[in-house]
């Protein structure tokens, strides 16, 4: 008599955290969707403002986290930095916006997103003087508005649709090539991490379902941001998220490439020579090394 064989599967449940702005859902709903097997692994989402993430990072809150890459010398120790879901500026990122005819003085009150943020970092560099508050980034063109502060730094969707009452004093990408003389690099703004704790057949097991994910989220655009948008789950129109998601969510966000890393690499040496940082880093150091899973193999 034959017996029935039950095989047990152990599913591994891991909290994902990302941002509510558009390139950070599109890049991870094609797992939410179902577009990418995920394998033993059961993804649980949780979107939250940049520096609720960045804070929540700091207390190892969540399994894998997106980030401000200026964070990330701060946590390497209890996370790895991963090699997908990340966005850059090319010619373009945050804004720092006032009204119009209005003038700046050295000690301007600004409304910043987060302490840990990539624009945070640039704009303390850029304007030691100002009065920083923070907000989260969807209150910070009212606080403008409402006279609450001389002026606010932009960031997400943001940059793309604000009053005609107020004018681009800066754009932080700028103060990013001013920062870096002589050289064309990308301004590193947002990537995820993945806490070190995680087995390590486990943690590239994850990277590579996030980087298919990014891969199938950016080769199936027209579909994925058709569903998005029709449950509501992006604050922007069609031709808003398309020209967004062209800006942040693009092909060179599937996996980087070592301009990237150079970039990253420029923003950590910049942080650590203006003391924001206890040592200058490098990124492909804080990788998670994908060549175990091959020895393992063998």
């Amino acid at each position: 008599m034959q017996k029935d064989l039950h095989v047990r599967i152990f599913v591994k449940t891991l909290s994902v955290a990302h941002s509510p702005d558009a390139d950070d859902i599109f890049m991870y709903y094609a797992i939410k969707f179902g577009w990418v097997d995920t394998g033993n692994v059961c993804f649980d989402n949780i979107a939250l403002d940049i520096e609720t993430l960045n804070v929540e990072a700091l207390k190892t809150t969540y399994d894998i986290s997106a980030i401000s890459f200026a964070l990330y010398p701060k946590i390497r120790n209890d996370y790895a930095l991963l090699r997908t879901a990340v966005s850059f500026g090319e010619g373009y990122g945050p804004k720092l916006v006032k009204k119009k005819e209005s003038t700046l003085k050295r000690n301007f009150k600004v409304a910043l997103s987060g302490t840990h943020t990539t624009n945070a970092l640039l704009f303390k560099i850029a304007y030691p003087e100002a009065r920083i508050v923070y907000k989260n980034f969807l209150e910070i063109e009212h606080a403008v508005l409402s006279g609450e502060v001389d002026a606010g730094v932009l960031i997400h969707e943001s940059i793309l649709d604000f009053s005609d009452t107020l004018v681009v004093e800066r754009e932080l990408w700028d103060i990013w090539k001013e920062l870096t003389p002589n050289k064309e690099l990308p301004l590193p703004l947002g990537g995820m991490a993945l806490r070190r704790s995680m087995p390590l057949l486990q943690a590239i097991h994850c990277e590579k379902t996030l980087i298919k994910a990014v891969d199938v989220a950016h080769t199936h655009q027209q579909l994925l941001s058709k569903m998005l948008l029709e449950r509501n789950l992006v604050r922007v129109d069609d031709a808003t998220l398309k020209t967004y998601l062209g800006l942040y969510a693009n092909a060179h966000s599937i996996e980087m490439n070592d301009l990237q890393y150079e970039a990253i690499d420029t923003l950590f040496e910049l942080g650590y020579q203006h003391g924001f940082y206890d040592q200058s880093i490098k990124a492909k150091d804080y990788l998670i090394p994908h060549e175990y899973e091959a020895l393992r193999m063998r």
